[in-house]
């Protein structure tokens, strides 16, 4: 990496000790770090100044968003570094990997058609609860061409301002509608066969894992509104999905019991075949029995607070409001 090559925009929100990790893992490199910090509590932003982070502060009158957060921090480092060409983000509870950055330059400066880059980010205790375990799977995607990245990516700076970043609305989804519009202009996404974060998920309570697959179904919902009639039709099979086995397949079923004398309850058996179709596809993804068995159960679960999260989008459609974020952590 050369001089000013490279920024770097962490966002966080009461992580503590995780900042902590996740800037450590970047300071030294003489490169521009930018902490946003979403009105936390916990001394986050006095911590980020004694590591040497330019701060951020947002505004608390305004709903807090991740996608606002990055924005924000984008732009203040343009005005740090001007001529910087890639900006990796960080999520303020992951630790970048030290070979990292190098490896995403380097795949950044062999082909100008690619856009954004990422690799494997893995959790720090997955064996501490099977939701940690739940999203070290999850995290584990393809090597290859992809449709889209997490919060933890480095983009061409040239693109970002194409597409003028990310869509601070957003409570959740806001990478891939990033990646959408950055493909629709002809750009590419890669995830490189490449160590990049760790990941501190913290959770250890069924409550927790709900509310963040609620938030997923809440994304996918409005994922489709905004682009699902495009030719990607992005996110409207989850988005359906989730409305069907967590919603209507339910309610039909018990709304028809008593005209079917007891036998619409056989159409509960399509969880069943779910599930099966969710663990086979997972060990034909070289998962192992036990994590593809642990996946699958709680995709079926997941379809319930899913299609919650969904109907509580289009209840703030409807009701034309501003949904604020689905905090997960510390409950």
């Amino acid at each position: 990496m050369t001089e000013n090559e490279v920024g770097v925009v962490a966002i966080g929100r009461n992580e503590g000790e995780r900042l902590r990790r996740c800037l450590l893992s970047l300071v030294g490199g003489g490169l521009p770090i930018v902490y946003v910090d979403s009105g936390s509590t916990d001394g986050s932003v006095q911590l980020a100044v004694s590591l040497g982070a330019t701060v951020v502060e947002l505004d608390l009158s305004t709903p807090f968003t991740a996608a606002r957060a990055r924005n924000a921090g984008f732009s203040r480092l343009l005005e740090l570094q001007p001529a910087v060409k890639y900006v990796q983000f960080v999520d303020g509870d992951c630790e970048v990997h030290t070979t990292w950055l190098s490896a995403a330059v380097e795949a950044l400066s062999a082909e100008a058609e690619v856009v954004a880059v990422c690799g494997r980010r893995r959790e720090r205790f997955p064996d501490a609860s099977i939701y940690n375990r739940l999203c070290d799977i999850e995290w584990n995607t393809p090597v290859g061409e992809a449709t889209a990245c997490g919060g933890d990516a480095m983009f061409r700076v040239s693109s970002l301002r194409e597409v003028d970043g990310f869509d601070a609305t957003l409570i959740a989804g806001e990478e891939p509608d990033l990646c959408l519009r950055l493909r629709r202009l002809g750009g590419r996404i890669l995830r490189l066969d490449a160590e990049m974060t760790v990941h501190d998920a913290d959770m250890h309570h069924f409550a927790q894992w709900w509310k963040r697959s609620r938030r997923a179904g809440y994304a996918f919902a409005q994922g489709a509104h905004r682009h699902g009639k495009g030719p990607e039709r992005h996110w409207v099979k989850p988005a359906r999905s989730g409305m069907f086995y967590g919603a209507f397949l339910p309610i039909a079923t018990v709304v028809t019991l008593p005209v079917t004398r007891g036998w619409s309850a056989l159409t509960l058996g399509a969880y069943i075949i779910t599930y099966h179709r969710a663990k086979r596809s997972l060990i034909r993804r070289g998962f192992s029995p036990a994590d593809a068995s642990l996946f699958a159960r709680y995709c079926v679960i997941g379809k319930f607070s899913e299609a919650i999260g969904g109907l509580s989008y289009l209840r703030d459609r409807l009701l034309k409001r501003q949904q604020r974020i689905i905090e997960y952590k510390g409950q």
